[in-house]
């Protein structure tokens, strides 16, 4: 047999899948608890004794990958020109390197920006700004304040070529990378690039900064983050391999304990006739990150935005009792539902995390007045004929009705004007295998893509 072991230091657990590369096949899984914050080789030798426990004794590895969204995962803060041109490009490009963007800054940076950007203390910071022979004074102004403050993180360079060495020269004493231009020219995103350089970073130095490289001699690296495997692995089942096909256009969501997390991989182009894009194109492969959705550490917001009436009838229950359980939720982030009350409760949250996540990261249609009289503008993708919605994560895989939780993601017809996906099939990632295939396809693309065809459950 020849056997991967995927790994995944989590925030919370350290998560093991040990798989048969030959039949594509789950042999076993194993957790122990992330102790980053102490010695992480405590965890990890917690969680290969669950896995050993499980399976009867470790088999050879041919490949032992990690993934790691430990101690907060990957922090950045970007620095861009105009908000929605270069800044959101920097956005786009931290988000689909699996970074969580803790803060976005455009135009001049002020001294209060470089204080509150000191606070956040964040692992990398993107700098960008102007097309490659365009504006360059406001990133190098940016470059001249970031250099002069006391951050001592990577800062990654992805702006206006023309500015670039200049810009290193203001930042010298910093740790800089430098890549190709996330807008090289207006309106045209360049992000492959900006990815692949924070991903160098991540496993370059942040591993050794979260300490993670303290377990080298229980695997061989740690590839990218945790949320960037993910992507990668919805990539690799939406197009395929070779000769097999994959599932074509998904969406895949993930509600966790302090995010809900969305990936779609579509072209997100106009479906209807006559439509008009607008704003910056949209990549193929997107990732949206919605800080607010938290199952857990943010199960107030999500009551705030949906309502609580809604979420009490959605559960069956009073306002009061809504507000009682959340109280008991949010004084214990690790707690499980156990009541049946608290089951419809935290079933009620997921479909409201799932419905507004989703309906953030699809785009949208409107109708407006031209010149030549009315016209039809799509901001965003277009995902309504999306053939595939993924469940993963706990609060969908341990649902008692996921259909009922991933049904939240569908078009609704009293909000026609949302491309939300229309009639697709409704697939479960039961074994939470779309990190471990986002790995083992770095190395065995055809294995990791059988692995993923032959363990998604369809719901229909």
């Amino acid at each position: 047999m020849t056997a991967a072991l995927l790994i995944d230091f989590g925030s919370t657990y350290t998560k093991l899948r040990a798989v048969d590369l030959d039949q594509c096949r789950i042999i076993g899984a194993g957790q122990g608890p992330s102790t980053v914050t102490t010695d992480i080789m405590l965890g990890m030798k917690a969680a290969l004794g669950n896995l050993e426990r499980r399976i009867g004794g470790l088999p050879r590895f041919k490949y032992r990958l990690a993934s790691s969204s430990a101690a907060g995962g990957l922090r950045m803060v970007t620095v861009g020109l105009v908000r929605e041109l270069t800044a959101e490009a920097a956005r786009r490009a931290a988000l689909g390197a699996g970074a969580r963007l803790v803060a976005a800054f455009s135009y001049r940076l002020t001294e209060a920006d470089i204080v509150r950007i000191t606070e956040l203390s964040p692992d990398i910071i993107f700098l960008a700004g102007g097309t490659d022979g365009g504006n360059s004074e406001v990133i190098l102004a940016n470059a001249q304040c970031l250099g002069k403050s006391t951050l001592s993180c990577p800062i990654v360079y992805g702006g206006n070529r023309a500015a670039m060495e200049e810009a290193r020269n203001l930042l010298i004493g910093k740790t800089v990378i430098v890549t190709e231009n996330v807008m090289p020219e207006f309106n045209m995103l360049n992000i492959e690039p900006a990815r692949g350089a924070i991903r160098r970073v991540f496993m370059d130095r942040i591993v050794h900064a979260k300490g993670i490289d303290r377990a080298q001699a229980e695997f061989d690296a740690v590839l990218m983050p945790t949320p960037a495997a993910v992507l990668e692995g919805a990539r690799l089942v939406a197009d395929g391999v070779n000769s097999r096909d994959g599932l074509g256009t998904l969406l895949i969501i993930d509600p966790g304990g302090a995010t809900t997390d969305v990936h779609s991989v579509a072209s997100g182009d106009p479906s209807g006739s006559g439509a008009i894009l607008l704003g910056l194109p949209e990549p193929r492969a997107k990732r949206t990150v919605e800080g607010d959705l938290g199952m857990r550490h943010n199960a107030v917001a999500i009551i705030d935005t949906a309502g609580i009436d809604a979420i009490a009838d959605d559960a069956g229950l009073a306002p009061a009792r809504v507000e009682a359980m959340l109280k008991a939720f949010a004084d214990d982030v690790e707690r499980l539902p156990g009541t049946p009350e608290e089951i419809a409760f935290d079933q009620a949250l997921a479909r409201a995390a799932v419905k507004i996540a989703v309906r953030r990261h699809c785009g949208t249609v409107e109708t407006v007045h031209t010149v030549t009289g009315l016209a039809i503008v799509q901001h965003g993708k277009d995902l309504s004929e999306v053939g595939t919605v993924i469940g993963t994560g706990g609060a969908i895989v341990a649902s008692r009705n996921p259909r009922a939780v991933l049904a939240m993601a569908l078009s609704d017809a009293t909000e026609p004007f949302s491309l939300r996906p229309k009639n697709p099939r409704l697939m479960l990632d039961r074994d939470y295998l779309l990190y471990a295939c986002g790995l083992l396809g770095t190395v065995e693309p055809a294995a990791a893509l059988n692995l993923a065809l032959s363990h998604l459950v369809q719901l229909d």
